[in-house]
């Protein structure tokens, strides 16, 4: 299937948001560091058109290019929160509900003497 021109089209709009939200932020941290985009590109390794869709929130652009920038701009420490299996309500409801009422007894013999 070949890619579409517009790789966002495809996406919820709420995703597009926050990946743009997320650029938008990525750009004000940027700026406050007084760090130009070239400079920014270097250190991140990236290149300056790369940076910019970083920046714009493109959703084509992989995640290892925004953690990367991140990363350089000191803000890579809430990445390990993402999806956090304890923060998961939905997945930890689910198991709850998956658990046997009560506990059976194992009928396994016990060989340990």
């Amino acid at each position: 299937m070949p890619r579409t021109k517009d790789a966002s089209a495809a996406l919820p709009g709420a995703v597009t948001q926050r990946l743009e939200l997320l650029g938008s932020n990525i750009r004000t941290a940027r700026i406050r560091r007084r760090m130009p985009l070239r400079q920014l590109a270097e250190r991140a390794r990236l290149s300056v058109p790369t940076l910019l869709k970083v920046e714009a929130g493109n959703p084509g652009t992989g995640i290892a290019a925004y953690a990367t920038v991140l990363w350089v701009l000191g803000l890579d420490h809430a990445l390990g929160e993402l999806a956090r299996p304890d923060a998961d309500q939905v997945g930890l409801a689910l198991e709850a509900a998956a658990r046997p009422e009560r506990a059976r007894a194992s009928t396994r013999l016990d060989d340990d003497f």
